[in-house]
């Protein structure tokens, strides 16, 4: 599903990755939210199977823990008919000593059609991609980026806006607020550049220790007062607090941490009337985010952006294998 606004076949996205948003023109992220469109309308249906990767081989080899992303992952490629295996970090043959590179060469020699990857190093996805003849996908690599997360949030915000009743093709206009953990966070680091480039104006919330220095430099505008932050905001992005990625002490106390950056009914009356909330997962309810707002019917899209990534995993997976299947205007 197309408007007619990209050029012609494999040149509306010429890469054979997706390893970040940084690498991507704003008529490609466009591209590739509207191809969701379809597996949107297909995964509510009662019936939700697609033969079109059918025959083919993905790899979903995740060097790092995960749920949602793994299980997502899997639902898109069985849904479009691929076989689907999933390698998990703790069963690999890392943990016995094997480098990056060996497992790359591994995964390359079993001929996979894609490999869907997540690893605990920024850089590594790259570096595998760089040794493998298939696509590759970065499921997230350190604290560099996760292209599909930030697709989806944008998927999800489009469908959210619409159901208002208000054009958004793109988000030229929009205000949004991303309030957390800045620093270690490789989700706001993609949403920072696919929001921007959908014309959104962003602003970026947290703790001194937990702002990276230089994001005025790529358009951002930081806060350190989450209530300044959040005055007149059309959207509210709130993430977790990365523990896993600390090395010190970068908070007082979590309660001190909800007290200052925590999400709460009051606080959100700071921002537009009708703002929406949004949240990657997984949620730490009472330290960056109040249930009562988490829950929200009529303003939380939570849930929705959980929806939106089995659909948006299936369009990237469906657009990245095209060269391979031999689709008429992609070899």
């Amino acid at each position: 599903m197309t408007f007619g606004r990209y050029p012609a076949g494999g040149l509306a996205f010429p890469h054979r990755d997706l390893l970040g948003i940084a690498q991507l023109e704003r008529h490609e992220i466009l591209y590739l939210l509207d191809e969701a469109e379809p597996w949107v309308d297909l995964n509510r249906q009662p019936s939700k199977h697609s033969d079109t990767l059918a025959g083919l081989t993905i790899i979903n080899a995740f060097f790092e823990n995960s749920t949602r992303t793994l299980l997502s992952f899997e639902i898109a490629g069985k849904r479009l008919g691929a076989d689907v295996v999933n390698m998990h970090a703790a069963q690999s043959s890392v943990k016995k000593g094997e480098t990056l590179i060996d497992t790359a060469i591994t995964l390359n020699a079993m001929r996979a059609d894609a490999i869907v990857i997540r690893h605990g190093s920024s850089g590594a996805v790259d570096l595998i991609a760089s040794k493998v003849d298939c696509p590759v996908l970065n499921a997230g690599d350190g604290s560099h980026e996760h292209p599909t997360q930030a697709l989806l949030d944008a998927l999800a915000l489009r469908h959210a806006l619409r159901e208002r009743g208000e054009a958004a093709e793109d988000f030229t206009g929009l205000v949004i607020t991303i309030c957390g953990d800045i620093l270690h966070s490789r989700v706001a680091r993609s949403n920072i550049l696919c929001l921007q480039a959908l014309g959104a104006s962003v602003r970026l919330c947290a703790p001194p220790a937990l702002m990276p220095a230089g994001v005025e430099t790529i358009g951002a505008e930081p806060f350190h007062d989450f209530d300044a932050a959040l005055e007149g905001a059309d959207v509210v992005m709130m993430l977790r607090l990365q523990n896993e990625r600390m090395q010190g002490q970068f908070i007082p106390s979590a309660r001190e941490y909800h007290h200052l950056y925590g999400l709460t009914l009051e606080r959100l009356k700071r921002a537009a009337p009708d703002a929406l909330v949004m949240h990657p997962g997984p949620m730490n309810r009472g330290v960056e985010i109040d249930s009562e707002v988490a829950d929200m019917l009529d303003r939380s899209i939570i849930t929705r952006q959980v929806e939106m990534g089995v659909a948006i995993r299936m369009s990237c997976l469906d657009i990245l294998t095209r060269r391979t299947r031999g689709v008429e205007g992609w070899t």
